[in-house]
């Protein structure tokens, strides 16, 4: 669709994602089902995009940005299902810059806590701002993310950044260096 309308594609970023919000002791809480639904959405989603767009990448030399979670690193999250398939997106997204370089350059972005109208909704506000609020006091910047930071490091990575390729970039604060408390 995107190729007949303007007959190129430069960039792919992989930004849908799911969850299931499961206390991560709560082992009971997740079925093989919610797994594989995460999965599906998270992981098999952007290959299936990837491979899909990789011809015309290719001939503009594009990139390809999968959004991913400081929960891949630290298994934290809203479940175990979450935080491993992120895990599974930061590998494939290692995988695949080896296999389509030099043509393609694929880099996940993994963010924190960012405050978002998804957080608004799925915490409630007084909720969300609590959470945003305990974030920002756990890490070494002492602030959380907005959409913007990491939209800013997504242009970076599509428009920029030449010689980066297999990396997964922390807009966290910190987070992923932060000692557990």
């Amino acid at each position: 669709m995107v190729f007949d309308k303007w007959g190129r594609i430069d960039a792919l970023v992989n930004n849908a994602g799911t969850t299931k919000f499961v206390d991560h002791a709560n082992l009971d809480g997740l079925q093989a089902d919610d797994f594989l639904r995460i999965y599906r959405v998270n992981v098999v989603g952007p290959f299936q995009m990837t491979r899909a767009c990789a011809p015309a990448l290719k001939s503009t030399r594009g990139a390809v940005v999968n959004v991913s979670s400081v929960a891949s690193q630290l298994g934290i999250g809203s479940s175990i299902a979450y935080a491993a398939s992120k895990a599974a997106l930061n590998t494939m997204t290692y995988s695949l810059a080896r296999s389509l370089g030099p043509e393609i350059r694929v880099n996940a972005v993994c963010p924190g806590y960012v405050d978002t109208p998804w957080h608004r909704n799925a915490f409630g506000a007084e909720r969300a701002n609590q959470v945003a609020a305990r974030y920002a006091s756990m890490v070494p910047l002492k602030d959380y993310a907005r959409s913007e930071d990491v939209a800013e490091v997504i242009v970076w990575l599509v428009e920029g950044a030449r010689h980066v390729t297999g990396e997964a970039i922390f807009v966290d604060g910190g987070l992923h260096i932060t000692p557990p408390h």
